[in-house]
């Protein structure tokens, strides 16, 4: 049975958007054998339409890139209701029934399924019990403004801290299970 596993960058207040303009300067080795050992344990992604629009826009033409292979060779779940069809590379849209389609893919063998980005579809899948991990790196930086990962609405989840670790950068390497009722 595979894992869904929510992974994300933020700051330390909370704000997941355009980690372009304020992660850059805490990424180091630490960061990169981490990052690296995310995405070696991942064989899905599972996305919303607005980061996978993001990601499908921005991937292929990074090929060479650290991690481009990863991202363009890898299987994307997209969970949307207005996106009709999804051209990346290896890419199916869950439009109809999200809750049985996402459980039919943790019911398969494979690596975890990976959420990154996706504040919307981050919320929707914790509130239907579907997480099985979230794994947080968060920059010690306060930006005051932008989307936060956990917004008004979400119901209470209790969670048990599964390790932590902090960088040489001061990046706290963050990883929770969330407890299920």
């Amino acid at each position: 049975m595979r894992k869904l596993i929510v992974s994300e960058f933020l700051t330390a207040d909370g704000v997941m958007e355009a980690p372009h303009e304020w992660h850059g300067p805490y990424f180091d080795d630490d960061m990169a054998r981490t990052v690296g050992a995310q995405m070696a344990a991942t064989d899905a992604l599972l996305l919303g339409r607005v980061t996978y629009e993001g990601f499908a826009a921005a991937w292929p033409a990074m090929a060479d890139e650290p991690g481009g292979d990863h991202m363009n060779s890898v299987a994307k779940y997209v969970v949307s209701r207005t996106l009709d069809k999804a051209e990346w590379n290896n890419s199916t849209v869950i439009g109809a029934d999200p809750v049985d389609a996402v459980t039919r893919l943790k019911e398969q063998d494979g690596g975890n399924i990976t959420v990154a980005g996706s504040a919307t579809l981050v919320q929707w899948l914790l509130g239907q019990g579907l997480v099985d991990g979230i794994d947080l790196l968060i920059d010690p930086v306060v930006i005051g403004r932008g989307k936060r990962l956990f917004q008004d609405g979400l119901p209470a989840t209790a969670l048990t801290v599964v390790s932590s670790e902090m960088f040489g950068s001061g990046v706290h390497h963050i990883v929770y299970a969330p407890q299920h009722a």
